[in-house]
């Protein structure tokens, strides 16, 4: 029987380190400016996170671009040169039964916390979040009793 992996499942502790350790390698990398790339030779690239399969056969490192509002012309050219980069990455990860394939997304989740941010600094959701006026005044209930019951 085949099992498919549960996509809900945490990541266990050995996709977590790898991870880790193919993300500082490609920083490496890519600070050193090894990619003969046009595009990537002027951009300053972030690895955020890799996040690597079960079986440790692949990576998805995602990426951003500092001063960049669009980042999938670097995403298309990192994919272009992932082979070189796999390269690149054995000697870092030599301990490694296999080299894992490395596959380049964009890193979205900076727009999802400013998003999220704008968000709550909304007046709607400020209006919401106030405390309401007669509680704020320490008066009580607006019909001018104590609201005490006897």
């Amino acid at each position: 029987m085949v099992r498919t992996p549960n996509p809900s499942k945490a990541p266990s502790q050995r996709q977590l380190s790898v991870g880790e350790k193919v993300r500082h390698a490609l920083t490496e990398i890519l600070q050193r400016g090894e990619i003969q790339d046009p595009i990537l030779e002027r951009a300053v690239i972030s690895v955020t996170e890799v996040r690597m399969t079960p079986d440790l056969k692949l990576g998805t490192a995602y990426v951003t671009v500092l001063g960049q509002g669009d980042v999938d012309p670097f995403v298309e050219a990192l994919n272009r040169n992932r082979k070189f980069l796999r390269g690149r990455l054995s000697p870092a990860l030599r301990q490694m039964k296999y080299m894992p394939e490395i596959r380049f997304r964009g890193d979205e989740s900076f727009d999802n916390y400013a998003r999220i941010d704008a968000l709550l600094r909304s007046p709607e959701v400020a209006r919401d979040l106030a405390p309401e006026d007669d509680e704020a005044d320490g008066e009580g209930p607006a019909d001018g009793t104590s609201g005490e019951t006897r």
